[in-house]
């Protein structure tokens, strides 16, 4: 029975997490910005294509296939005008915080298994992966 209540109580706060995360102002306009984005056509063709030929390209020379100067460039210019589109952008950025966001409240939890208490900010910056790793 005490395991059911312990997992409740780590839902209900995980709930609490979860809640303060959308509560952010920040948080708001990530979620404009991917909205903006899935909203244009345009940029999500482009975003399409760029991950379509880059996984080519990319395929290719995993292959030991040359690449040609024509698909090169044409990569390149597809890119820069979906770099230079301010929804597309946008979108970037955003995935970019979204990713940072979900990157920091995974790390607090790993060092907080890691080290059986709440870390610090002196445990994220030690440089090693505590104690008894063997790594220091």
């Amino acid at each position: 029975m005490q395991t059911i209540t312990e997992t409740n109580a780590i839902l209900e706060k995980t709930r609490e997490l979860c809640q303060v995360i959308l509560d952010q102002p920040e948080f708001q306009t990530i979620r404009q910005r991917i909205s903006d984005f899935m909203s244009d056509d345009e940029a999500k063709s482009q975003y399409q294509f760029l991950s379509e030929q880059g996984e080519v390209l990319q395929l290719k020379q995993q292959q030991g296939l040359p690449l040609t100067n024509e698909e090169i460039a044409e990569f390149e210019n597809r890119r820069e005008a979906f770099l230079t589109n301010p929804i597309a952008k946008g979108f970037l950025d955003a995935r970019q915080q979204m990713q940072q966001m979900q990157e920091s409240v995974d790390q607090y939890v790993a060092k907080t298994f890691e080290l059986g208490r709440l870390p610090a900010e002196d445990d994220f910056q030690s440089g090693s992966c505590g104690s008894g790793c063997g790594c220091h």
